[in-house]
């Protein structure tokens, strides 16, 4: 009902009110609803994007989130720090190691692996992923290691 009333204002064909509803009903698990509104934006940015692939990842859609990252680089949106922190948390939930390692190829190409955030997500993916190795190369990477990063490598083992 809340979304047929935004619908009918036209809230949806603004970018920054559509992307602020897409996120709202994602963090209240409504992915339905978000994804209504998404499809009925004009367009779609990087946010808006990153908040369906963190809305599926709220709820336990890993995989879905995944497809939802493909479908966003078929339509050649730049993923930026938050985006990629969501795929390899995905990636990590489904144990999806050779995908995650392209998505790492990318987080490189993007120049964003010395974000701390990326970094720690790197990290934690591949220890979750079983391959402590590759964590302990980003983990030596990071640039300032904070609690996140050594949890991450504590948990990893």
């Amino acid at each position: 009902m809340f979304i047929t009333t935004f619908v009918q204002i036209g809230l949806e064909s603004d970018v920054f009110e559509g992307t602020s509803l897409v996120d709202m009903y994602a963090k209240c698990g409504s992915i339905e609803d978000a994804w209504r509104v998404f499809n009925k934006m004009p367009s779609q940015v990087a946010v808006t994007w990153t908040a369906m692939i963190l809305g599926h990842m709220k709820c336990g859609q890993g995989q879905k989130a995944l497809e939802v990252f493909q479908q966003m680089q078929q339509e050649v949106v730049k993923p930026n720090s938050v985006t990629f922190v969501g795929v390899l948390n995905a990636c990590a939930s489904v144990i999806v190691l050779e995908e995650a390692r392209f998505v790492h190829q990318q987080i490189i190409e993007s120049v964003l692996e010395s974000d701390v955030f990326v970094g720690n997500s790197l990290v934690d993916m591949y220890a979750k992923c079983g391959s402590l190795e590759a964590a302990w190369i980003v983990f030596n990477k990071v640039p300032s290691r904070d609690m996140v990063t050594w949890s991450a490598m504590i948990l990893g083992h």
